[in-house]
């Protein structure tokens, strides 16, 4: 069987829903799609990027917990400067700027008020190693 996969949807734990919800929204830029009736699971989406978002309760029978760490791949260093710019400006909580890697990513590091991470990078080695740019 050679079969491909989705987009993951990783669930990130978070400590007050609502809360998160309206970071998520405000700081963030995505959009609400499901789940602000108190289920204690909402779902995201911001373009093809989809998350779900669950509080304690939810997670008590999996007893997943936080924080957690999600790398958003982008398609260029001038996405990755101008998402770093829109989110500074949204009062995003910054863990660190943009900057190119000596392991060829231009990334940079955002928190949620959880703690939960995000890296957000482009990955400028890959195309030099292949010879298309």
């Amino acid at each position: 069987m050679n079969m491909e996969f989705p987009g993951a949807v990783p669930e990130i734990p978070v400590s007050d829903l609502p809360r998160a919800l309206a970071y998520y929204k405000n700081n963030l830029g995505f959009d609400v799609d499901w789940g602000e009736d108190g289920g204690g699971l909402a779902g995201i989406s911001r373009g093809q990027c989809r998350m779900f978002l669950s509080d304690p309760a939810f997670r008590t029978h999996y007893r997943n917990a936080g924080p957690t760490l999600v790398w958003l791949n982008v398609d260029s260093i001038e996405e990755v400067n101008e998402l770093f710019r829109l989110w500074s400006a949204r009062q995003t909580i910054i863990v660190s700027p943009p900057e190119s890697k000596p392991w060829g990513l231009h990334e940079f590091t955002v928190a949620d008020p959880d703690g939960n991470l995000f890296r957000v990078f482009y990955d400028f080695a890959t195309p030099e190693r292949e010879g298309n740019e």
